[in-house]
């Protein structure tokens, strides 16, 4: 209780985009929340994966002033060769050096911040979501980690008449996180493939709930976008079974399918991590071809999304 009000329920946020296009229908302010059940091979986000506020040091910008290590309360961050260093064992993510880093070397991902807020933040942008068909999207990492803060986002867009998007990876279990679904407007769900063995080598999970939940989406009649990221080697043989079993479904309005990039990898050393995947990119014919295939089964299918 706050001043006798209950206070609102909050999650760790670690970016707002206002103005996405790609985020659903229409003008959009997206809502990335940290956190997610999945460890694809490809992340692009690898900010989003960890709940907890992170450390993300921007070594080419670091002047070696050293004024970070005196305040880190964990001595967590040393110098070498007149640049910091990160012991991420020891680092907690507080961010007091963030606060003394002039450069902007050291930044943090990750911010805890109420529903409240982040509405009012929202709200701002009524404007544009009425004028475009748009709405709030909340996205991850796993939004519906957060079961309290989305379905509280959710009561607070509705009462203001603003649509909210979800995008969920459909790895979803707790009853709460399908309330979350079933009370959104429209739903962006990823479909990464089919075969069970090979979904656990891409992303470290079995699909079968996965699917489950896509089958409950079609049974309670909702507006589906689902994201099919398309990765050579891993799941781009089975883009025909995707399509065909996409084609069978009521719910999915539209389909985007994201050929393979890496314009996520840097991301990882700035967390002291490696990316592994080292892939080709997917030929502009290649695509072309792949759109024509989902396409020619009367799906609503685009490159990009």
């Amino acid at each position: 209780m706050l001043n006798g009000k209950c206070k609102s329920p909050s999650a760790t946020v670690f970016n707002v985009v206002h103005g996405s296009f790609v985020d659903g229908w229409g003008i959009r302010t997206t809502v990335f929340l940290k956190g997610c059940p999945l460890r694809c091979l490809w992340c692009c986000n690898p900010e989003s994966q960890r709940r907890v506020p992170e450390l993300r040091l921007i070594s080419e910008h670091c002047s070696g002033c050293g004024k970070c290590l005196s305040v880190c309360p964990r001595s967590a961050l040393s110098l070498a060769e007149d640049r910091v260093q990160v012991d991420r064992i020891k680092c907690d993510g507080c961010g007091k050096c963030t606060e003394v880093c002039w450069p902007g070397a050291l930044e943090l991902w990750g911010k805890e911040r109420t529903a409240e807020d982040v509405f009012a933040e929202c709200v701002r942008d009524a404007e544009f979501y009425r004028q475009s068909g748009g709405g709030v999207t909340l996205s991850g990492g796993e939004p519906t980690q957060w079961p309290e803060f989305c379905l509280e986002m959710l009561r607070l867009c509705h009462e203001a008449g603003i649509p909210v998007a979800i995008d969920c990876c459909g790895q979803v279990t707790a009853p709460e996180g399908l309330e979350v679904l079933r009370q959104a407007d429209l739903i962006l769900f990823d479909v990464k493939g089919l075969d069970p063995e090979q979904h656990r080598r891409n992303t470290g999970v079995d699909n079968s709930v996965i699917q489950d939940n896509l089958n409950l989406l079609e049974a309670w009649g909702k507006d589906v976008i689902v994201r099919y990221p398309v990765i050579p080697n891993h799941n781009w043989q089975e883009a025909k079974a995707i399509a065909d079993r996409l084609a069978a479904l009521k719910c999915v309005k539209r389909v985007d399918l994201i050929p393979y990039h890496q314009f996520g990898s840097g991301k990882y050393e700035q967390l002291g991590r490696s990316y592994l995947l080292e892939e080709q990119p997917i030929p502009e014919e290649e695509q072309q071809n792949l759109l024509q295939l989902f396409q020619e089964r009367g799906l609503n299918a685009q490159l990009g999304g």
